[in-house]
C-alpha cells in the first residue's frame, strides 16, 4: 500500500460535494434552496470553469460557511476521508484565516480574530482516530490589503507548531500592481525562518520572476516548463519543488488536454526539478490524490519511475514531515527487522 503526502490542498476547496450539501441542508437552507436537488448542486460545484477567476469565486461560497463554529465539522470529515480513502500520511492545509472571521467585524477586529481561527483549525486537525500528520499553510491574498497580509505572516511566526509556511493566493493577475508588497512580505517571512510557497506561474498571467527567489516551493508553476523553460536551471539550483495539481488546469481552462502535462513532467525531470503531485481543491474536483497519480500513469503522462520520484519528492519537500524517511522506507525497515527476529528466533 502506498502512503502519500499532500502538499497543496485548500481548506475551502477540500469539502466534498455531499458533505457540503448536507451542511447546507442542516444549517444553511437559504443556500440549499438555490438548487432543486443535490444533483444540480453537484454539477454547479464541480463542473469546469472558463477561467481561473471564475473558478476562484467558488471559494467564496465555502469560505462564507467555514466559520469558527463550523470548521471542526468540515475538518473532521476532511481528515477522515484523507486517511481512509486517500492513504494520506501527511497533509498541508492552506487557507486565508481572515476569510474565516465574521464579516460584521471591522478589519482590525477581524485581524485580531485570526489567531483563534488558527487555533481552531489546529485542534480540529489532530485526530487520534485518523493519524495523519497535518499542518497549516497561511495564505496571503491578492484581494486583501497589505495590513491583513502582514498580519498573516506575523501569525505564521507566532504558531510554529501549527503553521508550517505561508502562501499567496487569489487571482494571479492581481499580483502585478503589488509585487513590491509581496516581495517585502516574503523577505520578512524568510528572515523569520518561515517556509514559503506561492501560487505562481499557474497561468500565463501569473509569471512573476521577481517572486521566485523567495519561494522554497512553487504552487503549480506549470508555465515555467511550458513557456519559460530557461528558468528550470535556476529552479533546480534553488532546490525548489513544483506543486503540480493536474485536474485544476482543466477545471480552470488553463490546459485543454492531459497530454500537455507530459512536457511539464519531462522537462522538469530532465532539468532535475522535483515535482510533487497534489489535488489543490479535492472537493471542487471530486477527486482524490491516488487518482491523480493513477490518471497520470494510465494516460502515459508519467511512468512508474516518475510516479515514485514524485511520491518521494512530496515527502522530501514537505515543510513539516517529522521523519528522515518517507513511510515506505520506514515500513520496509520494520518488515526487515521482523523477518530478522523470526529467523533468529527472537
Amino acid at each position: 500500500m502506498s502512503l502519500y503526502a499532500e502538499l497543496h490542498r485548500h481548506l475551502g476547496g477540500s469539502v466534498v460535494p455531499r458533505v457540503l450539501w448536507r451542511y447546507f441542508q442542516r444549517n444553511r437552507p437559504d443556500l440549499a434552496d438555490r438548487f432543486s436537488d443535490y444533483a444540480e448542486f453537484e454539477q454547479f460545484y464541480t463542473q469546469p470553469k472558463s477561467t481561473l477567476e471564475e473558478y476562484l469565486e467558488l471559494h467564496t461560497l465555502v469560505e462564507s460557511v467555514q466559520t469558527k463554529e463550523a470548521l471542526p465539522y468540515f475538518i473532521y470529515r476532511l481528515i477522515r476521508g484523507a486517511y481512509i480513502f486517500e492513504n494520506l500520511a501527511y497533509l498541508e492545509l492552506r487557507y486565508t484565516p481572515y476569510y474565516r472571521t465574521p464579516e460584521r467585524l471591522t478589519q482590525t477586529e477581524r485581524i485580531d480574530a485570526m489567531a483563534e481561527i488558527i487555533e481552531v483549525v489546529g485542534r480540529a486537525s489532530q485526530q487520534s482516530e485518523y493519524p495523519v500528520v497535518t499542518r497549516q499553510i497561511l495564505c496571503m491574498h491578492s484581494r486583501l490589503p497589505y495590513e491583513v497580509n502582514r498580519a498573516t505572516v506575523e501569525l505564521a511566526a507566532q504558531y510554529p507548531d501549527q503553521v508550517c509556511g505561508i502562501d499567496v493566493a487569489g487571482g494571479d493577475a492581481a499580483y502585478q500592481e503589488r509585487l513590491d508588497e509581496f516581495v517585502q512580505l516574503y523577505a520578512q517571512a524568510r528572515s523569520q525562518n518561515i517556509k514559503t510557497t506561492g501560487h505562481l506561474y499557474e497561468t500565463e498571467n501569473g509569471c512573476y520572476p521577481e517572486l521566485l527567489p523567495y519561494l522554497m516551493r512553487i504552487g503549480h508553476g506549470i508555465q515555467i516548463p511550458l513557456k519559460h523553460p530557461e528558468l528550470l536551471k535556476q529552479v533546480a539550483a534553488r532546490g525548489q519543488c513544483l506543486e503540480i495539481c493536474p485536474t485544476t488546469y482543466f477545471q480552470t481552462g488553463t490546459l485543454d488536454e492531459i497530454s500537455q502535462l507530459k512536457q511539464v513532467f519531462n522537462r522538469c525531470f530532465d532539468a532535475g526539478v522535483d515535482v510533487a503531485i497534489c489535488t489543490d481543491n479535492a472537493g471542487l474536483h471530486n477527486v482524490r490524490l491516488p487518482f491523480e497519480y493513477e490518471n497520470l500513469l494510465t494516460q502515459d503522462v508519467i511512468g512508474f519511475d516518475g510516479l515514485r520520484a514524485c511520491q518521494a519528492a512530496a515527502f522530501r519537500h514537505a515543510f513539516a514531515w517529522p521523519h528522515a524517511e518517507q513511510p515506505v522506507s520506514m515500513i520496509s525497515s520494520l518488515l526487515k527487522e521482523r523477518e530478522r527476529l523470526v529467523v533468529s528466533g527472537g
